[in-house]
């Protein structure tokens, strides 16, 4: 086998070595569109088989629409066969949307309910196989109850009556479902929720109607489909409701004031106060309207109204003018017969008569409406006040600095003018939508905010600033003080220490010049003084120190008291 295989391969190496590289290209070609055939036969025939949604096609476009985007709106795959069939991947995704669309009374109409669970055969007839299709039917609508998202089990009894001869005699089907929801899910509080289980409940048994269901919730025991009584916990549900519509539109319509006096004024808007009136309740009338005929209509770009309306317009007319003169028709009955008219139509007879007729007809054209409205919950009057706050402008004198009186700063208020006052009103008109017709009203006032606590922070703070100034100053004039004291005692000191130096100079001078004439006197006497050598190079010292400190007296200064300090 290894060897036929060998011979194979060399066989196949060798061929291949001889094929030009357009050969080697088709061969390639072949191999890779074999493989691609092959990947897709197992590509589809692995394609999961998918599962009908209903057991009988859809042929209605607008319901067949209405279930695909139901069924999109959740991202689940749907196909639609040649024969209006739809059906989804799975039997389980095809339970549970069949109970949503039944629940969402988008199941198709006119199906059979049969046909929905896929019940097709069963005898109405015989006791066993009605036994039989009661508890499958039971079966089968507990297993799409608990398909519903929130619902975590279900039981359903089912009471079918005997059939009889007379439908007024006939008792009528019921059916009894405990629910449990899963964790905390509102399913059995919800009413939305509660009458989408009960429509599905209700298509899902012939002959059921919504009045013979109950629903009981299996935690609390309690019966969630009794819906009367209720009436005023809905007209509160449906206060509250409104309640918060107005207030939105309340928040929407002071968001739109805002956004445009916020930017000019600032902080200055003290407050905007909204009070919406609304007519809540739903209205329908139909009414027919007579007006004028528009024939031109008004230009905007021009200041004033440039229309043509009329009240009515002539379409046709009719003018009809007769006229007659001659005398008038006397029959006397057949030739040679006398006549019988009474005398005065005789007289007459002879005179000739004049008559004229002028008719005229004009068809004129109204402009006709016919009105079928509803009216929905509409806005009826919007009440408006804004107060804006006028200017605040703090005093200073001719240096620049603020005018304090009792330790207050003093302010100038200066208010809005009238013009002003007129232009922020059409601003806030024009933000609300005004319509005068409605009895809107909106209100712009210019009354002074109090500012005590703002204007008190604000002359604390001047106040501080002044007083921290003034603590500066005084500081800066102590300093100088202390400077210039120093300054001075330092100038005493010196004028103190350089007198004593010259009195000590002068000391030592004396005391030379006392030495010297001794020396001198002593000489003349001619008597003989002897001085040792140290005697003589200590006056030598003293001559040169004496002479030293004439010339540089600070540095000598600075000698002596180093000698003092180390001494």
């Amino acid at each position: 086998m290894n060897e036929r295989f060998k011979q194979f391969t060399a066989s196949l190496s060798d061929r291949w070595s001889k094929w030009t590289k357009v050969q080697k290209g088709i061969a390639i070609g072949i191999v890779v569109a074999v493989l691609a055939a092959v990947v897709w036969l197992f590509v589809g025939s692995s394609r999961p088989t998918t599962v009908r949604l209903f057991n009988a096609p859809v042929t209605s476009e607008t319901e067949r629409n209405a279930i695909l985007m139901r069924l999109s709106k959740d991202n689940v795959q749907a196909y639609v066969s040649s024969d209006n069939y739809i059906s989804v991947d799975n039997e389980k995704i095809a339970m549970q949307y069949r109970s949503i669309l039944i629940a969402e009374n988008l199941e198709p109409k006119g199906m059979n309910p049969y046909d929905l669970f896929n019940e097709t055969s069963w005898s109405r007839n015989d006791f066993d196989d009605k036994v039989k299709w009661k508890r499958a039917m039971e079966q089968v609508v507990a297993q799409h109850l608990k398909s519903l998202s929130g619902i975590r089990d279900a039981n359903v009894t089912l009471s079918l009556p005997e059939d009889t001869y007379f439908t007024d005699q006939a008792k009528p089907v019921t059916a009894s479902v405990i629910l449990y929801a899963a964790g905390y899910d509102d399913v059995l509080t919800n009413k939305t929720s509660i009458k989408g289980i009960e429509h599905l409940i209700e298509k899902s048994v012939e002959g059921l109607s919504r009045e013979n269901i109950s629903i009981v919730d299996g935690a609390t025991n309690k019966e969630i489909n009794n819906f009367e009584g209720m009436e005023e916990t809905d007209r509160i549900t449906n206060i509250d409701k409104q309640q918060r519509l107005i207030q939105g539109l309340e928040n929407e319509y002071r968001g739109r004031v805002l956004q445009q006096i916020k930017p000019i004024f600032g902080k200055r808007v003290d407050y905007v106060n909204m009070k919406i009136d609304m007519d809540l309740s739903e209205k329908s009338y139909t009414a027919k309207e007579y007006g004028g005929v528009t024939l031109k209509e008004d230009n905007q770009d021009t200041p004033y109204d440039d229309s043509d309306v009329r009240e009515k317009v002539a379409v046709s007319e009719i003018k009809v003018s007769e006229s007659f003169t001659g005398t008038g028709l006397n029959p006397e009955g057949p030739s040679g017969v006398e006549g019988q008219n009474p005398a005065v139509y005789e007289d007459a007879s002879n005179l000739i008569g004049k008559q004229e007729k002028v008719s005229t007809q004009t068809n004129y054209v109204l402009n006709e409406k016919n009105i079928n409205a509803k009216e929905s919950p509409m806005i009826q009057r919007l009440t408006v006040s804004v107060n804006i706050d006028g200017t605040w402008k703090e005093i200073r004198d001719k240096s620049g600095e603020l005018v304090m009186e009792d330790g207050a700063i003093q302010r100038e208020y200066t208010a809005i003018s009238e013009e002003q006052l007129k232009e922020i009103t059409r601003l806030v008109q024009g933000a609300v939508g005004y319509n005068a017709k409605k009895g809107d009203v909106v209100t712009v006032t210019n009354i002074p905010v109090d500012h005590t606590d703002e204007f008190e922070k604000a002359d604390a703070a001047e106040r501080a600033r002044k007083q921290r100034n003034k603590t500066i100053v005084l500081i800066l004039v102590g300093v100088t003080v202390v400077l210039v004291a120093f300054i001075l005692f330092r100038i005493i000191t010196r004028e103190i220490e350089r007198r004593r130096r010259l009195r000590e100079e002068e000391e030592r001078r004396r005391q030379q010049e006392e030495r010297e004439k001794a020396l001198w006197d002593a000489k003349e006497q001619g008597m003989e003084v002897t001085m040792s050598v140290e005697e003589r190079k200590r006056a030598e010292l003293q001559e040169n120190a004496v002479a030293m400190a004439k010339e540089h007296p600070e540095d000598v200064a600075m000698l002596i008291r180093t000698w003092l300090m180390e001494e």
